[in-house]
C-alpha cells in the first residue's frame, strides 16, 4: 500500500486516511477545483471548517467528484469545525455547515478552539470590543461546548466529533467531564513545533494527531533545515516529502494545502521514513528544544493563554 493511502483507526472504530487536502487560507474561486481534482487523483480526507468561509466551495468540489461516479460518499472523509462564535449555538452551527456543503452528514466534527465568542457581538465571526481585542464569552466553558456536542451523535448528522487546538491543560479540563473521548485532536504540528507532550497524551488517551501547517509557512525555514535537507538528499525527494511523510512515521494524518493541482498531486508522493531518518529529525527537533527556538506559526491574537508548552 502506498503510504498515502495508509488509514489511522480512530476511537470510534471507524478509520482516517492520513493524507487530507487542507483548504485554510485557499483563496476563493480556487478552492471547488482543488477539492475535485484532489478527490480525482487519489485524496479521500477532506479537510475544512465553517470559519474559512469556503465550505460550500468545498461542497462543489465533492459535488463535483461524485458525480464522475468513480467515487461515493461513502469513500469520502471530510472534517470541518465549530467556529468560537457558535459555542452556544452547536447544532444550529452544524447544520448551517451541513447546508454549505450540501451534504447529510459529517465524518468528523471539530470544536475548532476552545474559547467562545460573544454570539451576539459586532461580527458573525471575529467579534471585537472597543478597544480591538477580541469579544470573548468568558462565562461559557469549552467543556459545556463539547457536552453540547456529544448530544450531535444521536441525530446522524456526524459520525466523530473531536477538538482543534487543545493543549494538554484543556484536554485535561475536558476529560473528566467527557463521555465521549474526541476521536481527534487537529493541532499546528511540524518538527519544528512537534508538541511532544500532547502527541503523548493524547496517544494515551486514544485520542487521535491531525496536523495542519505541516510545512510550517510560506518560506518556512523548515524547507532549508539541514536535517530535513540531509534527509530528502539521501532520500531522492525534496523537503516538504520528508516532512509530509514525517506525520505518517509518528501514526499522525496530515492536512498539506494547495490548489495547485501539480502540487496536490506531489503531496500524495511520500516515502516511508526509516529509525535513521526520524533519529536525524529528532535530533533537530531536540537542538530547537534546548535553544528553546520552537516556532509556532499559528497563534490567534485572542488575547489568552491556551496552555501551549512551547509557544516560541
Amino acid at each position: 500500500m502506498a503510504v498515502a493511502d495508509v488509514k489511522f483507526k480512530l476511537n470510534t472504530g471507524a478509520e482516517i486516511p492520513a493524507v487530507g487536502l487542507g483548504t485554510w487560507q485557499s483563496a476563493p474561486g480556487e478552492v471547488e477545483k482543488a477539492v475535485s481534482h484532489a478527490i480525482a487523483v487519489g485524496y479521500r480526507h477532506i479537510d475544512t471548517a465553517f470559519c474559512y468561509q469556503n465550505e460550500h466551495e468545498v461542497g462543489q468540489g465533492i459535488k463535483e467528484a461524485l458525480a464522475s461516479g468513480k467515487v461515493k460518499r461513502e469513500d469520502l472523509f471530510v472534517t470541518t469545525k465549530l467556529w468560537c462564535s457558535y459555542h452556544t449555538r452547536v447544532e444550529e452551527a452544524l447544520d448551517a455547515s451541513l447546508k454549505n456543503l450540501g451534504l447529510d452528514y459529517i465524518d468528523l466534527y471539530l470544536m475548532h478552539w476552545p474559547v467562545a465568542f460573544n454570539p451576539n457581538g459586532n461580527h458573525p465571526l471575529f467579534p471585537k470590543l472597543p478597544d480591538g481585542s477580541r469579544d470573548i464569552d468568558h462565562s461559557h466553558s469549552h467543556v459545556t461546548t463539547w457536552k453540547n456536542m456529544e448530544k450531535l451523535l444521536g441525530t446522524g448528522k456526524v459520525k466523530a466529533i473531536g477538538v482543534s487546538n487543545y493543549s494538554k491543560l484543556y484536554l485535561e479540563q475536558l476529560l473528566p467531564h467527557a463521555t465521549v473521548v474526541p476521536a481527534v485532536n487537529q493541532i499546528e504540528n511540524h518538527p519544528a513545533l512537534p508538541q511532544q507532550e500532547i502527541v503523548d497524551f493524547c496517544k494515551e488517551k486514544g485520542i487521535h494527531i491531525t496536523a495542519y501547517s505541516p510545512l510550517g509557512s510560506t518560506g518556512s525555514p523548515l524547507f532549508t533545515a539541514e536535517p530535513i535537507v540531509e534527509v530528502a538528499k539521501k532520500r531522492g525527494v525534496g523537503s516538504a516529502t520528508v516532512l509530509l511523510s514525517w506525520h505518517i512515521a509518528r501514526g499522525s494524518s496530515v492536512l498539506p494545502k494547495s490548489v495547485t493541482p501539480s502540487r496536490i498531486e506531489e503531496n500524495r508522493n511520500l516515502i516511508k521514513l526509516d529509525e535513521s531518518d526520524m533519529a536525524t529529525i529528532a535530533k533537530y527537533t531536540d537542538d530547537l528544544a534546548a535553544k528553546k527556538a520552537f516556532q509556532r506559526f499559528v497563534y490567534p491574537p485572542f488575547g489568552i493563554n491556551f496552555g501551549f508548552p512551547d509557544k516560541s
